[in-house]
């Protein structure tokens, strides 16, 4: 495990180890593909985060030259702006100290945020949002839905409001399994999706910010603004697009009389928007500027132009599809599979799998029974988020039996606790109150039980030779118990010939034998 918490047995790091090796052969099935992806996204989300604030801090010197300007006008609206700032940096730096704690976890002290090296791993967001002792994931949803209200009390815009609603929500889909906001956004998540994730939080942070802000402003003089901030900005709906989808933006002239008009070029080419909204479909992957200006009269009849510019990102389609509890699928067993898609609600994504039936047991939640053992099973993954069936990915996965069980015999320990005996040093007080034989795969993580047909027990006389008996069933016969109580201190006998079927209806006799001796 990434953290060493207290001294633990060597049983237990046994357990501890098999389960970091299943975490990282269960990372193997996200592909590098869809990892780079995230750190286009990033990078995309820190320019425009960075533009964003660079907007936010011309307003807030604007706010300062108009208090020196005029301080009983603006002194109120002054006071609102640094409330807002306040509120604004608190939230953009606790996700940052989170994204920052991420990455220590998944690449130690000297991680960084900017190039993760162990992008698949789970663990790290697990451990920092949703430990349960120090979890950061419901002090900053209580951050969130805190900064949300306050902001949204500040703007009287109703598609303002909206917007900063949308952006800022922790809603979880009616059907999340019972998850909470924190646990369905990053439980099992890679380390680059969950910083990418905070970093759209900061993006979304600083656009509250800008808006709350320009509200204040128009507030103050907006004849004194549109002088001081006249400039024209792009504001987009999205800033990441998956190809094939539509990249919307608002471009509008910043504190300026909402009764004139201004015109807009794009390309040297005069376009007419309807409410400013400008959109093209995105047909390449990659970086894109979009770029132009603007022109308006002022009130001396001067002619005023104003560059604009926003850098947007168009990413492949992708999903992620990981098996919940290996990195493999068995043959006619239930296998636990999550699907999702980046950026696509989970009511919008639909899955199917050949050699085999995949049914969908919960949003985003699926169970795959594959047919034939060898062949493998592909997974593809669509999405109808843009009102058109669009393939967002394949993924494959190796077919194979399920591994032979262990047998057990069940019993109660010291606590009277449930526990399984798997051979070694037994009471015979427990002994003789045993009933019946039992055979599961339990390594800690799984646990699949398996139905046992019959076994034998093979006791060994005064000299040496071996007597077998066989079992009724999986209970064990009148005479097998009749011997258990004739046998002294320290003899032993073996449990041998195990015959067991699955839940994939395989019959399988087990071939290692469990040893018992009697204490």
């Amino acid at each position: 495990m990434a953290i060493k918490k207290r001294p633990v047995s060597p049983r237990q790091r046994m357990i501890n180890l098999m389960y970091v090796v299943l975490m990282a052969m269960l990372a193997l099935n996200v592909s590098n593909e869809v990892l780079n992806g995230f750190s286009i996204v990033e990078e995309s989300l820190n320019r425009t985060t960075g533009n964003s604030a660079k907007e936010n801090l011309a307003i807030y010197k604007t706010f300062e030259q108009q208090l020196k300007a005029n301080p009983q006008k603006t002194r109120e609206w002054y006071g609102k702006a640094q409330q807002v700032r306040q509120m604004s940096d608190s939230l953009y730096n606790f996700a940052a100290s989170l994204k920052q704690a991420i990455v220590v976890e998944a690449d130690g002290k000297d991680g960084d945020v900017t190039n993760i090296r162990n992008k698949e791993d789970q663990e790290p967001a697990n451990y920092v949002m949703l430990s349960p002792t120090n979890g950061q994931g419901q002090k900053l949803y209580k951050a969130i839905n805190s900064f949300r209200e306050r902001m949204l009390t500040m703007v009287t815009d109703e598609k303002q409001r909206q917007i900063i609603a949308s952006n800022l929500t922790t809603q979880v889909p009616k059907r999340a399994m019972g998850k909470n906001w924190a646990e369905y956004m990053f439980e099992s998540m890679p380390a680059a999706a969950a910083v990418t994730l905070l970093s759209k939080l900061q993006s979304d942070v600083r656009y509250a910010e800008g808006e709350v802000l320009h509200t204040l402003v128009q507030n103050i003089d907006v004849k004194d603004v549109r002088v001081n901030l006249l400039d024209a900005f792009v504001i987009p709906n999205s800033k990441t697009i998956v190809r094939g989808d539509r990249f919307s933006a608002r471009i509008v002239m910043a504190a300026v009389d909402t009764t004139q008009v201004p015109d807009i070029f794009i390309g040297g080419q005069k376009v007419n928007l309807q409410n400013g909204l400008y959109e093209t479909v995105c047909g390449k992957t990659g970086d894109f500027t979009l770029k132009g200006y603007m022109e308006m009269v002022n009130g001396n009849g001067d002619r005023i132009r104003r560059e604009f510019t926003q850098d947007y990102t168009v990413v492949e389609p992708s999903a992620t599809v990981s098996a919940d509890l290996m990195n493999m699928l068995y043959a006619g067993y239930a296998n636990p599979i999550s699907i999702s898609v980046p950026g696509v609600p989970l009511n919008k994504i639909q899955a199917s799998m050949t050699n085999g039936t995949l049914q969908s047991v919960g949003p985003g939640k699926y169970i795959a029974r594959p047919a034939k053992i060898g062949q493998n099973a592909v997974i593809t993954v669509t999405s109808t988020n843009t009102g058109h069936a669009q393939q967002m990915g394949q993924y494959t996965f190796r077919v194979r039996k399920l591994p032979d069980p262990t047998p057990y015999i069940s019993m109660k320990d010291e606590h009277g606790n449930p526990a399984r005996y798997k051979g070694g040093a037994l009471s015979k007080g427990q002994l003789v109150a045993v009933e019946h034989l039992g055979a599961a795969i339990d390594d800690g993580i799984l646990d699949i039980a398996f139905r046992v047909q019959s076994f034998e027990t093979v006791f060994f006389d005064n000299m040496g030779n071996a007597v077998p008996m066989a079992s009724d069933g999986a209970q064990f016969s009148a005479r097998q118990k009749d011997t258990f109580r004739k046998l002294a201190r320290n003899r032993r006998f073996y449990i041998s010939r195990v015959t067991v079927t699955g839940p994939d209806g395989l019959t399988r006799t087990l071939t290692n034998p469990m040893e018992v001796i009697v204490k």
